[in-house]
């Protein structure tokens, strides 16, 4: 009957322990419900990013396995993952402290009085025992538990986002060793062709048709691409470096060929919907929403703080003094006891507590509020990006032709006697400069166009 009655009470009690925390109301929105018209005109036209897997997206088959390989490997995402498991047991810490536990409990003493008759005293004792446990009339408990949960759904949300981000990091620093591997190759072909040209110039120097002008113009022509492409391979060189860490190791040789920059944008087109949807689609979003979660929950612990902590203790089991008679019915014994501890005089410190967690909510606040106009910049950006960027790469490329239309022209008179070779020079630098511009900006649209992708919440994570 004590039994059951002790069970009762805690059960009782449990169930009636309120919560102090603030009610958790999501901030407003601190941007606009729709993106620029001229960027966004139909936010419904289109895939919706969240709903589109990344390999589904990327349409070059090295990227897909390099994207791959630096999802199993990547140390920083082994870190984002054990940071996890770290968050899940401190939750499951927290959580276990709202129940009571139980153990087993054993105990032999003996003890001697010395004087006029000596008394020496056996007791044994086993039993079961509730230690301490604390009566959450106040909800200090549960907020506890309430604030570690929200943080490790905020680890498991920052998850995916470092996931998103090694994604959108390793397409960019593979886009660009792409672009320098093609911008090499130009560079190699305009040494190749200056060199020729340079040769010419000699012969035509030493037969008097020309100047040492002429040559020494050739010859710089010639150096300037030599350094252009001494500059390239170093580019290209750290470029490899820096995918070979993200994806956890060496680049595996046998991977398909890359795709040439005229293919890597992506063709599949995105609905941008509203910026309202982003608050459930970005993971750094929802990471951020969980953690002002948690920061409301501890103003509830510390408002608890300062009222009265109950805690009861409580054992059921058998007292002897002889231990072959320890578990005789006579011997049954059971003890319960609560312990109130009430705030008197601490200096000020609940008060100071509550004062930082209530900061503590207001930078939370701060931050969620700073993620999202972020987040609203760079979709706006990226949806900037997808149509000036097309239309910038078109224009390179008409006047790229035209370009290289100026440098034969130019060419044909100065073999004619006409112009002299400045303008050649002129010419094949200008052709030079339009054709490495247009590779850049073929490079820019397709990592313009997966950063895109990215911030609008990206999609299923193998």
């Amino acid at each position: 009957m004590h039994k059951t009655g002790i069970l009762t009470i805690l059960t009782a009690v449990l169930l009636a322990g309120c919560s102090m925390a603030p009610k958790h109301v999501r901030p407003a929105t601190p941007a606009p419900s729709v993106y620029a018209a001229e960027i966004a005109s139909d936010s419904s036209t289109g895939v919706y990013a969240p709903k589109l897997g990344w390999r589904d997206f990327i349409q070059d088959e090295r990227l897909e396995a390099l994207i791959a390989t630096s999802l199993e490997k990547n140390r920083d995402l082994r870190i984002a993952v054990a940071q996890i498991e770290e968050a899940r047991g401190v939750y499951r810490v927290q959580r276990a402290d709202r129940l009571p536990s139980v153990a087993v409990t054993g105990e032999g003493t003996r003890s001697q009085v010395d004087g006029d008759g000596s008394v020496e005293v056996d007791r044994a004792v086993v039993g079961v025992a509730v230690p301490a446990f604390e009566l959450d009339l106040w909800g200090r408990v549960r907020s506890l538990s309430e604030a570690a949960r929200s943080q490790y759904l905020a680890t498991v949300a920052a998850q995916r986002a470092v996931q998103l981000s090694l994604i959108r990091e390793v397409a960019s620093t593979y886009l660009g060793s792409v672009e320098a591997a093609e911008r090499i190759r130009l560079a190699e072909a305009t040494v190749q062709s200056r060199r020729e040209g340079l040769r010419i110039a000699q012969v035509r120097l030493e037969a008097g048709i020309t100047s040492a002008l002429d040559y020494r113009q050739a010859e710089s022509l010639l150096t300037q691409a030599e350094a252009q492409l001494a500059s390239l391979r170093l580019t290209r060189a750290r470029l490899d470096n820096a995918l070979a860490v993200l994806v956890g190791g060496p680049v595996d040789s046998a991977m398909p060929e890359p795709l040439p920059l005229e293919q890597q944008a992506s063709t599949i087109a995105l609905a941008p919907g509203l910026t309202s949807d982003l608050l459930t689609a970005r993971p750094d979003i929802i990471a951020a929403e969980e953690r002002l979660r948690a920061a409301r929950a501890n103003i509830g612990a510390a408002r608890a703080a300062f009222f009265p902590r109950i805690s009861l203790t409580g054992l059921f089991g058998y007292a002897s003094s002889e231990l072959e008679d320890l578990f005789s019915g006579s011997t049954e014994t059971w003890s319960f006891g609560p312990t109130i501890t009430m705030p008197l005089f601490n200096y000020g410190k609940n008060r100071a507590n509550l004062s930082v967690a209530r900061a503590r909510e207001d930078i939370a606040v701060a931050s969620y509020e700073r993620i999202i106009q972020n987040a609203f910049r760079e979709v706006s950006d990226g949806l900037a990006g997808r149509q000036y960027l097309a239309e910038q790469v078109a224009a390179q490329e008409r006047a790229t032709e035209a370009q290289r239309a100026i440098a034969e022209l130019a060419r044909e008179r100065y073999n004619e006697g006409v112009v002299g070779y400045l303008e050649v020079l002129d010419a094949e630098r200008n052709l030079f400069a339009a054709e490495q511009a247009l590779l850049q900006l073929r490079r820019a649209q397709a990592e313009n166009l997966i950063s895109l992708y990215v911030t609008l919440g990206g999609g299923l994570i193998e």
